[in-house]
């Protein structure tokens, strides 16, 4: 019997990036399946299974990949996040985004929304800025959309449970109003007050849908540091699919490593990795 320390073989890695390619548009080159195998592993543990060709054969069957699929795809996508991370988009946001985005509002309640939001520090984030943003607003109400493909994240983000180094670039007074200790002595964790979790809608969304399903356009949408793993066509639908999605003036925020460089798409640079919708088609 094989243990879990083998390679996969050439073959199934190539079927296994075939699939993942197919069924979420990752891109996983040769370079990626040492990491591919460290995920995997996870799996092999779960379904007490002794290989790789095991795992595979089982994927690959009559109904390992009804069941297994949407596994596959969590372990794969898992990826860490922070609160506050790239801060400067935070300060724009709230700087000037917000003020401009309120008093096109008029009345209705400001939508933005966390595309890949993985274990919920973003939208969390989001959540803060913009209640922070409400105190000195009076009238301004704000939604906020978080969506992930994986159902792991998903649940992590929902539960809204930290441990006190993730919650560190959290500035002492937010944390003091907007997380609760635990009450277990020597406990390093922390929540969300239910307040905040409150305003976040969280769901699961696959980019490589044909319809996002978002019935109302977005005011400012997050897509940072997710299209890096796609290649460069699927971005270019992926981000084009989200333009359409964002109300005319909406702000797009990417990661810092991305480009939208020589993109066909409704989106003009405002930023660092911060764009703004130009017209109004879509």
């Amino acid at each position: 019997m094989g243990t879990h320390d083998e390679s996969i073989s050439g073959r199934d890695y190539a079927r296994l990036c075939e699939l993942i390619y197919a069924q979420a548009g990752i891109h996983l080159g040769a370079d990626r399946q040492t990491m591919l195998e460290v995920r995997i592993k996870r799996r092999l543990k779960v379904l007490d299974l002794h290989s790789y060709s095991e795992y595979c054969d089982y994927l690959f069957g009559h109904t390992g990949l009804k069941d297994e699929i949407v596994h596959l795809i969590d372990v794969v996508t898992t990826n860490k996040t922070d609160f506050f991370r790239e801060p400067g988009h935070f300060n724009f946001l709230a700087g000037k985004a917000l003020p401009e985005l309120a008093e096109r509002c008029a009345g209705r309640p400001l939508l933005i929304w966390s595309a890949g939001c993985s274990t919920g520090e973003e939208p969390y984030t989001m959540a803060i800025v913009l209640s922070e943003y409400a105190l000195t607003h009076p009238g301004f109400r704000f939604r906020i959309l978080a969506t992930d493909i994986s159902n792991l994240v998903l649940a992590k983000a929902e539960l809204g449970v930290y441990t006190n180094d993730v919650v560190a670039p959290v500035a002492p007074m937010l944390k003091k109003k907007y997380f609760m200790r635990s009450r277990a002595p020597g406990s390093e964790q922390v929540r969300v007050a239910p307040e905040l979790r409150r305003l976040i809608e969280f769901r699961r969304l696959n980019f490589m849908d044909a319809d996002y399903g978002v019935p109302e356009k977005a005011d400012a949408i997050f897509c940072r540091n997710v299209i890096i793993y796609f290649d460069r066509p699927t971005q270019e639908r992926i981000l084009l699919k989200l333009s359409n999605c964002l109300l005319p003036g909406g702000y797009l925020f990417v990661g810092h490593a991305e480009t939208l460089h020589n993109m066909s798409l409704p989106l003009a640079p405002v930023a660092p990795a911060l764009y703004r919708r130009v017209d109004g088609r879509g």
